[in-house]
């Protein structure tokens, strides 16, 4: 796609709320929703009406220095930005979406300015008491919530990294906490660490776990 045209598909979504009157615009995405262990973080960012868009993207296709890259020039550049984490007991304890949809409310109340409008990957955010649109795959068509993935992405992958050195068996330096084969083969011999999410399907009991099977999470994704 043509750089042009790509600038053009990024902010589309900005530009048309802008031109119906929303000025602030806030964007909003997680990280970590899907690993066996560490941490949920949510990310919530109010970009200026002239960042630059070059280069944004949903943080899974970057390189980890592009990711580090643009995370620096968000940090600086942005109008607002706000992070929250929920650790794995409270993700254990109230249900992963219950837990992801309270972190996304609590990083956008943590801006320290009310935008407009708000702009969330996937689904709405319900009771925020502000117009939201839920988009699918928002990280890689909308600047605001694509500048929110990568600040997630980038703080949860370094939260995984000071984990790995305290639990190096794992490999969290490279795994970030997801069900890889190496991963689960560590579980099954030494069983889950402290930061692993334990309602998680197989990681509490994780001896004899068909590598064949769905290894995703076992509590209920509705609200």
């Amino acid at each position: 796609m043509a750089r042009v045209d790509r600038l053009k598909e990024i902010t589309h979504y900005e530009r048309m709320l802008r031109s119906r009157g929303f000025g602030v615009l806030a964007g909003v995405d997680e990280a970590g929703r899907g690993a066996l262990a560490g941490p949920l973080v949510a990310a919530a960012v109010i970009l200026p009406e002239d960042f630059d868009t070059e280069g944004l993207e949903d943080s899974k296709v970057l390189t980890p220095l592009q990711r580090a890259r643009l995370f620096e020039r968000i940090s600086a550049e942005a109008r607002a930005v706000s992070i929250c984490r929920a650790l794995p007991t409270r993700i254990d304890r109230n249900g992963l979406h219950r837990t992801n949809v309270a972190l996304l409310r609590r990083a956008l109340k943590g801006l320290g300015e009310t935008p407009d409008y708000v702009l969330a990957d996937g689904f709405p955010i319900k009771g925020l008491g502000l117009p939201t649109l839920g988009l699918r795959k928002g990280d890689a068509i909308t600047a605001s919530v694509a500048a929110a993935s990568i600040v997630a992405k980038v703080t949860r992958d370094r939260i995984m990294d000071r984990y790995h050195r305290r639990f190096p068996d794992y490999g969290f330096d490279t795994n970030r906490g997801y069900g890889t084969r190496r991963h689960w083969a560590a579980l099954d011999s030494l069983g889950p660490s402290p930061i692993h999410r334990r309602s998680f399907k197989g990681v509490a009991h994780p001896r004899g776990w068909d590598p064949s099977g769905d290894p995703g999470p076992a509590v209920s994704l509705g609200e």
